[in-house]
């Protein structure tokens, strides 16, 4: 074979292992900087913490990250899902009528006409059956009791599931600490504000809010989210709906108890509420 042949074969190998090294050492030195934050911790109610960090260089972006720590274990119980089949309200709204500590905006949703378009089901009344599948859900978090799970939705955990409380949603991002396989599309791949929900080890629930469309908080691709949720200890982590929807609710968090930065009204500040048709919520 020609010389050149050789030589332009070497060089894409170089090229490919230079791409890789470059791409592995951005991973670690950005799994380094989540695991060594230092988090603005403040403490809501036994068993919950209110974990704040804003970030100037995280996937070579800037990012303002807001996430509830829950231990099951003290407040399992008290973990529940809100949602209305029609009317769309924002995510304070539902919390405050629900006599909610902490909430956080739930699935996806029918802006026209409202109610969720993915099953969800709250306290064994079924609220939405699935309008029309979609890959994007394809994860199903189930609480009954003190016990919460994260799974690959299927029929069998979904609508033949005995469960009281379900809601399907998604994209899933972690299963047992390994990262699920999202598939290159738009919706995946760019920068958006983002809402997932986690199970860690000891039986902790991670609710988090990534902000984004902002100067200041430049949002998350579904990628680099599935990688925070696993650098914060996640096991199991699902999407939820993110762009407007992200909103993070802690009662005295602030004057309007409303912690992120939702971004519907384009405005970095806690007003930017968008209504939504379904949340998850601590009972206070």
């Amino acid at each position: 074979m020609h010389r050149s042949y050789f030589f332009k074969l070497n060089y894409l190998l170089f090229l490919f292992l230079s791409c890789s090294i470059l791409h592995s050492h951005a991973q670690s030195s950005d799994s380094l900087t989540v695991v060594n934050k230092e988090w603005t911790v403040k403490k809501v109610a036994k068993g919950v913490e209110w974990k704040q960090g804003h970030f100037d260089n995280l996937f070579n972006s800037v990012q303002e990250v807001n996430w509830i720590e829950i231990d099951l274990k003290k407040q399992g119980k008290n973990l529940h899902l809100a949602a209305d089949s029609k009317i769309l309200k924002p995510t304070s709204e539902f919390a405050l009528e629900n006599n909610a500590l902490v909430a956080i905006n739930g699935g996806f949703f029918n802006m026209k006409d409202g109610g969720a378009v993915d099953y969800i089901r709250v306290d064994g009344q079924v609220i939405n059956q699935t309008a029309k599948e979609s890959d994007r859900a394809n994860a199903v978090l189930s609480i009954d009791r003190k016990r919460v799970t994260i799974q690959p939705a299927t029929r069998e955990n979904v609508e033949d599931s005995q469960s009281r409380n379900l809601m399907l949603s998604g994209p899933l991002l972690l299963q047992s600490a390994n990262r699920y396989n999202l598939g290159k599309n738009a919706f995946n791949d760019n920068r958006h504000p983002r809402t997932a929900v986690g199970i860690a080890k000891k039986n902790k629930l991670i609710l988090l809010v990534v902000d984004g469309r902002n100067a200041q908080a430049q949002g998350m691709s579904l990628h680099e989210l599935a990688s925070l949720m696993k650098w914060i200890g996640a096991q199991d982590a699902m999407n939820l709906d993110g762009g407007g929807s992200s909103t993070l609710f802690v009662k005295g968090g602030s004057p309007n108890d409303i912690v992120n930065y939702p971004s519907d009204n384009k405005k970095f500040d806690h007003e930017g509420q968008r209504n939504v048709a379904n949340i998850i919520y601590l009972k206070n």
